[in-house]
């Protein structure tokens, strides 16, 4: 990997992992700057979810609470797809659900950075290893 590569991969994981934090996750400015305008998801619940459904939402989605349950985040690889878009790729639990994650994240300037533009979760089924 270049080091133009590296950077933009560690760069998105690290906007992914503050995603994943109880903090960022109900700060309505926290994740207005981590997600790009044309952000959308489809979660491991098969609902879509809008950029501005995320935004008035998120705090109130599991994850989301200082006392509560919390994201565990495993296996997360990144590729740079082109200049300016990376996806990566990881699994999470959470109370006991396992899922299959993945995320596109572009850079459109210097002053907005990395921000999430698509996210994907898929449930693991139990008997699935």
């Amino acid at each position: 990997m270049t080091d133009e590569e590296t950077e933009a991969v560690r760069a998105a994981i690290e906007g992914e992992l503050r995603l994943l934090d109880p903090a960022v996750r109900s700060s309505r400015a926290e994740t207005t700057r981590l997600l790009d305008p044309g952000f959308t998801e489809v979660g491991a619940s098969g609902r879509r979810y809008t950029y501005e459904e995320t935004i008035a939402g998120l705090a109130g989605h599991p994850g989301s609470a200082a006392d509560g349950a919390v994201y565990e985040p495993s296996d997360i690889t990144g590729v740079l797809l082109a200049p300016g878009l990376v996806h990566l790729t990881y699994e999470t639990r959470f109370e006991g659900r396992h899922a299959r994650r993945s995320s596109l994240w572009r850079k459109r300037d210097e002053e907005t950075g990395w921000r999430m533009y698509y996210h994907q979760g898929t449930p693991v089924p139990p008997d699935v290893p």
